[in-house]
C-alpha cells in the first residue's frame, strides 16, 4: 500500500470559506483527508521576501487589525469543524519575518518557545484539537526550532533537511537517512517528513502537472503533496484550469486501489511504514 498526505498551507482568519469549499468539496465528498496548515494568529501586514503583501491576505481591508487569531472568524471555524475530513495543522504562529528571516529560522530560543506555545493556544482557543503536526512558514527552521518543535509535536512536515541546521544529536540518524536515500525519517517520537516540491502550484506547467504528481506517488511509499489555497484564486479570480487539475487529482486518488489518502494524525495512530 502507498500513502499520500495532502497539505494545504496558509489557512488563516481571512481565508474565504467559499474558496476552501470550492477547492476541497470533491475531497470531502470522497472522504479524503485534507490537512490545512493553519496560521494561528496571522500578521495581516506580513510580506513575502520580495516586500509585497502575502497573497493569503487577499481579504484584508483598511480596517483589518494587525493580527487576527483564527478563532475570531467564527464562521470559518464552524465550517472547518463541521467537516471532519479537514485536519488542522499548526503553521507557525503569525507567519511573519523576525530578525530578517522567517519566524522559525532564527536562534532566539525564548522567542521560538513563545511562538510555539502561543500558536497552539490560539488553535485550542478556537475549539480545535491540540495539533500533533507542525509546518514552519516557508519550510525553514533553525537548529533550535528543530529541537523545540520535536519536543511538542509528533510530526514535522518540511521541504528538506540540511545538516548544518539540525541538532548535533540528530546527525547520525540524518547520515543514515542520506545513505539509505530515504525521504522520511524518525528522531525520538517525532516523524520527520519531506515533500517532493509543490507539484500543485501555478508556477508549474499545467500540461505536465498531473503526470508529475503520479510519478511522485509511484516513486515513494509515502508522498506529501503540498499546495496553497490562495494560488488558485490570484487577484480573487478563480484559475479554472488549475482547479480542474486539483479536482482531477481527487478523483484519481479516490479510485486508485493501491493508495490510501491519510492525515498527519494517522501517522501517530497507526503503524504506517514511511519508506
Amino acid at each position: 500500500m502507498k500513502y499520500v498526505i495532502l497539505r494545504d498551507d496558509d489557512t488563516n482568519a481571512l481565508t474565504p470559506i467559499d474558496y476552501l469549499d470550492r477547492l476541497y468539496r470533491p475531497f470531502l465528498e470522497r472522504g479524503l483527508p485534507v490537512n490545512l496548515a493553519t496560521i494561528p494568529n496571522v500578521n495581516t501586514e506580513a510580506t513575502h521576501c520580495d516586500g509585497g503583501l502575502e497573497l493569503f491576505l487577499m481579504a484584508k481591508t483598511g480596517t483589518t487589525p494587525k493580527t487576527l487569531p483564527i478563532g475570531c472568524n467564527e464562521k470559518l471555524v464552524d465550517y472547518l469543524r463541521s467537516n471532519p475530513c479537514y485536519n488542522i495543522v499548526q503553521h507557525g504562529c503569525r507567519h511573519e519575518f523576525v530578525q530578517g528571516g522567517p519566524e522559525f529560522a532564527h536562534t532566539n530560543r525564548c522567542d521560538i518557545e513563545r511562538r510555539l506555545k502561543e500558536g497552539t493556544e490560539f488553535l485550542l482557543d478556537a475549539g480545535f484539537r491540540k495539533p500533533t503536526a507542525f509546518v514552519a512558514p516557508y519550510d525553514q527552521l533553525s537548529r533550535i526550532s528543530f529541537q523545540e518543535v520535536s519536543k511538542r509535536f509528533r510530526v514535522l512536515s518540511t521541504g528538506w533537511f540540511e545538516l548544518n541546521r539540525l541538532p548535533h544529536s540528530w546527525w547520525p540518524q540524518y547520515v543514515m537517512k542520506k545513505l539509505s536515500r530515504k525521504p522520511h525519517w524518525q528522531v525520538g517520537n517525532t516523524t520527520l517528513l519531506t515533500h517532493p516540491g509543490c507539484h500543485l502550484s501555478y508556477h508549474r506547467r499545467y500540461d505536465t502537472m498531473f503526470d508529475d504528481i503520479k510519478k511522485s506517488l509511484d516513486s515513494r511509499r509515502l508522498t506529501v503533496l503540498v499546495t496553497h489555497w490562495w494560488e488558485y484564486f490570484r487577484d480573487n479570480q478563480a484559475d479554472e484550469k488549475f482547479i480542474s487539475i486539483l479536482h482531477e487529482t481527487a478523483d484519481y486518488l479516490s479510485k486508485r486501489k493501491d493508495l490510501r489518502v491519510i492525515s498527519f494524525d494517522d501517522l501517530t495512530r497507526h503503524n504506517i511504514e514511511l519508506n
